[in-house]
């Protein structure tokens, strides 16, 4: 019994936890294909599994227009090829330079951040040590008129 499943829009939503207006947005790009049945979308398990790799490439960072050229590359061959998993590599290579470079960015802003928070910690101390200096002034010279 080979049966074909189908998902409507909300069990998509609902197992993906995402919106069905981000399904239908996906839909907008072409990057999923549903059938309809009048208003009705009918997904595919093509489409579940289509959604599940859009989301996972979104947390990975990829863009919706490189996850659209992996499904085109795909869907040439209808099945993996050389080709796709060269493309692959090299968006996956990219994306590590990147987040290499974000996680560079950050250190730098951390030590930014650092610098400035002990410059200000100094200057607040400073400024505290003069106060009491001359509140111990102004103390001294009050009593001494008294």
């Amino acid at each position: 019994m080979n049966e074909k499943r189908t998902f409507s829009i909300s069990e998509l939503s609902q197992e993906f936890d995402v919106t069905t207006r981000s399904i239908r947005f996906y839909e907008d790009q072409g990057l999923l294909k549903p059938t309809r049945r009048g208003q009705t979308r009918i997904f595919s398990t093509k489409d579940r599994v289509r959604l599940k790799l859009i989301l996972r490439g979104k947390r990975m960072g990829f863009s919706l227009a490189e996850t659209r050229e992996l499904f085109d590359l795909w869907d040439e061959t209808l099945t993996g090829n050389e080709k796709q998993l060269l493309k692959m590599l090299e968006i996956l290579a990219d994306r590590r330079a990147q987040l290499e470079q974000q996680k560079n960015d950050i250190a730098q802003a951390e030590m930014e951040i650092e610098t400035a928070e002990t410059r200000c910690r100094e200057a607040l101390e400073e400024l505290q040590k003069k106060k009491k200096q001359q509140d111990a002034g102004q103390k001294a010279s009050k009593q001494t008129v008294t």
